[in-house]
């Protein structure tokens, strides 16, 4: 077994799980309290060791472990060698490079370093900590990935909510020059800590294509549109008309940019989509593609039936407007609604809506978004593509 200096945290039960995640309520609180996110041994109610991982006593997830081999050392190293395998992930087996620009380098739990999001728009990488440990070791991070991109620029930041939760303090610097990116030979420019995350939503690219094969000489609508990413693949790939609406006046700024950038003129829209929609059925208007793409509608467990609730008056809503015969494509990244019960609210938007909907396609994220069959909670994107009569 390596020998450490970590500080040794016992927890109150004997482990017999490998998740990496351990609660505050099974962790015994030690005498001299490691700072949030240092990384330290585990000894379970046994006196079995049996990992190393961030501690931080402040956030109800009190333990994230990184491994349970006695012999592997949690040092700069190991960071490097997670980083190295994730890239060569996205560049050797899945071939990014070919398709796009812009990618997922490291998904958290999915690829070994809890609480680590960094994605890639051409030479700008945006780190995203969700939580103390790997703000903690940031430096290293970013050393890692410098070996990967050479020459990079990094934007890096942590939403207030996190740094409340896992009790560090990072202030976002300004806003990098934004990055252009080529997806399926589209054109986005990426502008994150322009209030927007990361500034564009490289999970979708997958399902954008997929759905971009149905658009050539339709009339498409794309619902909580953002920087205008599925209306843009309609309008590239032919469609007759393209309507894009968003509440968001600024996020509706950078979409007209993206649209320019790609020769097409998209018609977008700021309203709010319930008025919008309830309008537009009143007036008759159908549209042969439909796309529903919300932003997340609930961190709390808590609130999920509420979030579903809302889910349900939205699809509902854009069900009355899709042609018949036309296609439907409905979206959720709330981690916290599961896929059985996002088909369940689109069944019962259908029955209200008077619909029948016939289920084409369930996906999710793109394959550069992997999570590990013990670890459910990195997958979060549920993605369903309908026929609707």
């Amino acid at each position: 077994m390596t020998q450490t200096d970590n500080p040794t945290v016992r927890l109150k039960i004997e482990r017999r799980s490998n998740h990496p995640w351990i609660f505050q309520k099974m962790v015994e609180k030690p005498a001299a309290k490691p700072r949030p996110g240092s990384v330290v041994e585990i000894i379970d109610a046994t006196g079995a060791w049996v990992g190393r991982g961030f501690y931080n006593g402040h956030s109800r997830i009190s333990l994230r472990v990184l491994t349970a081999d006695p012999d592997e050392a949690i040092d700069q190293a190991w960071f490097s060698a997670k980083v190295a395998r994730a890239v060569e992930l996205r560049r050797e087996l899945l071939k990014l490079d070919e398709v796009s620009n812009g990618w997922r380098v490291f998904h958290s739990e999915g690829d070994g370093i809890s609480g680590l999001v960094v994605d890639r728009y051409d030479d700008l990488l945006v780190v995203e900590f969700f939580s103390a440990g790997a703000f903690r070791h940031r430096e290293w991070i970013y050393a890692a990935l410098r070996e990967q991109f050479p020459g990079c620029r990094f934007y890096s930041f942590a939403e207030d909510h996190v740094q409340k939760q896992e009790s560090f303090d990072f202030r976002a610097p300004e806003a990098p020059e934004p990055a252009l990116i080529t997806e399926h030979g589209v054109k986005f420019r990426a502008s994150p800590g322009s209030g927007h995350k990361t500034g564009f939503f490289a999970d979708q690219r997958d399902n954008r294509e997929y759905l971009s094969r149905f658009c050539a000489g339709k009339r498409v609508l794309d619902l909580c549109c953002n920087s205008g990413g599925f209306a843009l693949y309609a309008a590239v790939r032919g469609a007759s008309e393209v309507v894009g609406v968003d509440l968001d006046e600024e996020i509706l700024a950078i979409a007209k940019q993206n649209a320019r950038l790609n020769n097409v003129r998209p018609r977008f829209v700021q309203a709010d989509l319930f008025p919008w929609l309830r309008d537009a059925a009143n007036a008759g208007e159908r549209y042969d593609v439909v796309v529903l793409d919300p932003a997340k509608m609930t961190r709390d467990r808590e609130q999920v039936i509420p979030a579903l609730k809302k889910y349900l008056d939205m699809n509902k809503l854009a069900l009355s407007v899709v042609a018949p015969g036309g296609l439907f494509a409905s979206f959720s990244c709330t981690g916290l609604v599961s896929e059985e019960q996002f088909l369940d609210m689109i069944r019962r938007a259908a029955f209200y809506a008077g619909r029948d909907v016939q289920v084409l396609r369930v996906a999710g994220a793109g394959a550069d978004h992997p999570f590990m069959a013990h670890v459910g909670e990195s997958r979060y994107l549920k993605a369903v593509v309908c026929r609707v009569f």
